[in-house]
């Protein structure tokens, strides 16, 4: 599933491609701007985005194999929660009707 799939599957939740589009744009929103400061953001049942700091080291040409420095970098983690591990290793733990992550009720 894209972007666009995603936007897709929201808009049939809240009734409307506009509102969808508005609320995954601002999710993924807040978490590019909270990792990219150094923060993390966790979802209860999904997982946390993190930022990780990459030591400097030493790799090799692989035409000539001289080393070669390669400086430290800092990189986007994401690691799955309990719950995801879970479902994706068993996917008849998904509750048939309902949301899957909800921490409150959605039925209307």
């Amino acid at each position: 599933m894209n972007k666009a799939e995603l936007i897709d599957h929201v808009s049939a939740r809240l009734g409307g491609r506009r509102q969808a589009t508005v609320a995954v744009e601002v999710v993924v929103d807040a978490i590019l701007r909270e990792v990219a400061a150094g923060g993390n953001v966790g979802i209860t049942g999904l997982g946390t985005f993190e930022p990780v700091d990459r030591a400097p080291r030493t790799g090799r040409n692989p035409r000539t194999g001289e080393p070669v420095p390669i400086p430290g970098t800092r990189a986007p983690r994401f690691r799955p929660g309990t719950y995801f591990k879970q479902v994706v290793a068993d996917p008849g733990l998904l509750p048939e009707h309902g949301l899957a992550g909800a921490r409150v009720s959605t039925s209307d």
